[in-house]
């Protein structure tokens, strides 16, 4: 008997406590848990790049964010083009709506509110951005670096036209010094990439190189230096990576970086020198010791390197 009473005790404190408990969904769905004002992620219309976002502390943030001018007459009415938000989470600036950053400071302020009504007030600044490839460049040399061995000296850096009896007579890379390359913008991709137009003029002679080592054997290397179409093509410049690429009508596809006036250090005693401007292009040869110090294993079999120098007018 003693023992039963024991149990029922036991059992109506255990009842008792349960009915005591509040609905643990509860808290849950009606977002008492959820203080979270966070911007994830933003892009506005002409944003060249992604937004630099940071949480400065619970009530403040910063936002950094590049818009082409070029694209834009001034940052007075700079529209929302998307946003992502933490959850459930609102904001004062909705899709489709602008902000206005012409002022001294470039910033305008957003207010990101949690299903709690706490609030973190983002400070959006707008950086000025020129796409600097646009214009036109007279080409001057072509330059590359190329041979099996640098670590034994079988590697050098060569313009293409200072070893004119390995090309053509006429048409060879020399064809190439008269050209101008225009850049043209068209846009900018969903990503914040530039994009645009670029024309290959032959210029006064009407002639595009022949890349043809006439030297035994004689080779095509045409699928090495025509990185720059004949005529028309687009290109468009990853500002993740640092590469533009060329594209060609037919869809073929070149990528190089644009390179400024310095010196770049190839290793083993070895270096090139742009002047002003030049395209680098990454070339995958392969390795020759049996023609190593050879014209032919430099520009031919294990070319490495390859620049268009060029002036801009």
């Amino acid at each position: 008997m003693k023992r039963n009473k024991i149990i029922w005790i036991i059992i109506t404190v255990l009842l008792f406590q349960v009915a005591c408990v509040k609905d643990p969904l509860e808290y849950i769905e009606t977002g008492e848990w959820n203080n979270e004002r966070s911007i994830l992620d933003i892009k506005f219309e002409n944003q060249v790049g992604k937004a630099e976002i940071n949480r400065i502390d619970e009530s403040t943030g910063e936002i950094i964010i590049s818009i082409n001018i070029d694209a834009v007459p001034n940052l007075s009415n700079i529209v929302l083009e998307s946003v992502q938000l933490s959850y459930d989470a609102k904001s004062s600036l909705n899709v489709g709506q602008s902000l206005s950053f012409e002022n001294p400071d470039k910033s305008a302020v957003v207010e990101v509110t949690s299903p709690t009504g706490k609030v973190r007030e983002y400070t959006i600044i707008a950086n000025s951005f020129q796409e600097m490839l646009l214009g036109t460049y007279n080409i001057t040399d072509l330059v590359v670096y190329g041979g099996t061995g640098p670590e034994y000296g079988g590697a050098a850096v060569l313009s293409m036209t200072s070893k004119p009896w390995v090309w053509l007579e006429t048409g060879g890379p020399e064809a190439e010094l008269d050209n101008t390359l225009t850049f043209t913008l068209s846009g900018i991709t969903d990503e914040g990439n530039t994009y645009g137009k670029i024309v290959n003029d032959p210029g006064t002679d009407e002639m595009y190189a022949n890349f043809l080592f006439t030297r035994d054997p004689e080779t095509d290397v045409n699928h090495f230096y025509r990185k720059i179409p004949m005529g028309e093509g687009v290109w468009t410049r990853n500002y993740a990576n640092g590469t533009i690429s060329i594209e060609f009508p037919d869809g073929a596809t070149s990528v190089c970086r644009l390179i400024e006036a310095g010196v770049q250090d190839m290793g083993h005693g070895k270096s090139k020198t742009t002047t002003d401007y030049a395209l680098e292009f990454s070339l995958s040869g392969t390795d020759d010791w049996t023609n190593i110090y050879s014209d032919y294993d430099k520009f031919v079999k294990r070319p490495r390197r390859y620049w268009i120098d060029m002036t801009k007018e």
